[in-house]
């Protein structure tokens, strides 16, 4: 296992506590297409890029309408043609669904894109319904918590080409990869891709720790379990290779706009977009006047409620704070934002005032919205 700190550990600008990031759904509203969001991706990434968030990173989800972000690594691979310097990466790849040597081929090929600027995030949830997540697996048979510790060795000793004699996989090489550099005038890279391993549990976080590799947790809907897989995390921790100390990465929902009750209308929109995914209704993001017009039952209420609280939202100004006070709560080492709303201007321009009230680096608010359509 191999790795360079500098590839995971991020530096806080501005007047921010920790570094930031960006996780983006690539999210379609009610009157987008696909083409739309992944335009407003590209414009959130350059954003990002510009005004100095550490990373951007994308999610495996499947079967969802309102969710463009089936393909990780083809969007990757779409992004780094379109920036520079900011780190891109999975938020992530859902191992399960995946043969190991293909998640290796395909981020050894966006390692050679974009090289010492790729991450590889990996989750053991399928992303989806069980019913999906068969047909991605081609089989009736889901694979147990057990069995995802093995999937990752195997991906990794694919990444470092470091599978022992006598393994039946010893002579299979992912390509691009190390074994290139072995070859007749061959030329070693001086990155892989770091792995970090997804979690909105205990498992992930324990597993994390035992390898020594940075995690990420899902407090964005999975915020009551944050501290305690985040405790688990570091009492787990056992230096490596990659890590000398715990590196902990957690996803929040956050959205800024110009004042509170702009902010509150915009969130409603994802609010009721999962209320219908939960139900098994799922669809496009409303609109904002789609989600205020709802007639929400007494449990939609309570849902709604339990939901907005975990999202931090408001002006600029309160936006900060709310993430401030989380990483000070959590301990966490990174913030990675996801702004989950109908409209792609908004998401940008909450990613502007968000970097304005850090004093983060770049030009001013606005700038972003000339990148393509909202989605």
């Amino acid at each position: 296992m191999s790795g360079d700190h500098d590839e995971i550990r991020g530096t806080a600008r501005g007047s921010a506590p920790v570094p930031l990031s960006v996780l983006d759904l690539v999210t379609v509203g009610a009157g987008r297409t696909a083409s739309d969001a992944i335009r407003t991706s590209v414009g959130i990434a350059r954003t990002a890029e510009r005004r100095g968030f550490h990373r951007y990173w994308v999610a495996e989800h499947h079967s969802m309408p309102g969710v463009a972000s089936s393909s990780p690594a083809v969007l990757l691979a779409h992004l780094a043609a379109h920036t520079d310097s900011i780190r891109l990466g999975s938020g992530g790849v859902m191992l399960p669904n995946h043969a190991p040597l293909v998640i290796a081929e395909q981020f050894g090929t966006l390692e050679a894109m974009a090289p010492g600027r790729v991450d590889l995030g990996l989750g053991r949830a399928p992303g989806t319904d069980g019913a999906t997540a068969a047909a991605l697996r081609r089989s009736e048979r889901h694979e147990g918590a057990d069995e995802f510790p093995q999937q990752l060795v195997e991906l990794i000793r694919f990444l470092d080409d470091e599978f022992p004699d006598g393994h039946p996989y010893r002579r299979i090489h992912a390509v691009p990869g190390p074994v290139q550099a072995t070859s007749p005038g061959g030329v070693q890279s001086t990155h892989r891709p770091p792995v970090w391993l997804l979690g909105s549990s205990g498992f992930s976080a324990r597993l994390a720790g035992s390898l020594g590799l940075p995690f990420a947790f899902a407090h964005h809907f999975s915020a009551a379990n944050t501290i305690p897989a985040l405790d688990l995390y570091r009492e787990s921790f056992r230096p490596s290779e990659v890590l000398d100390e715990p590196y902990a990465l957690i996803g929040v929902s956050a959205l800024a706009a110009e004042d509170e009750e702009q902010a509150r209308r915009q969130v409603l929109t994802g609010a009721l977009s999962m209320i219908r995914l939960r139900t098994g209704r799922p669809g496009l993001v409303p609109t904002p006047e789609e989600a205020a017009a709802h007639r929400f039952t007494e449990m939609e209420r309570d849902f709604v409620d339990g939901w907005l609280a975990n999202i931090v939202h408001g002006t600029p100004d309160a936006v900060r704070d709310g993430l401030n006070d989380l990483a000070k709560r959590t301990g966490a080492d990174e913030l990675m934002i996801t702004a989950n709303a109908h409209g792609g201007d908004v998401r940008l321009r909450s990613y502007e005032l968000i970097a304005d009230a850090y004093g983060l680096p770049g030009a001013a608010a606005g700038a972003a919205a000339e990148e393509g359509p909202g989605a």
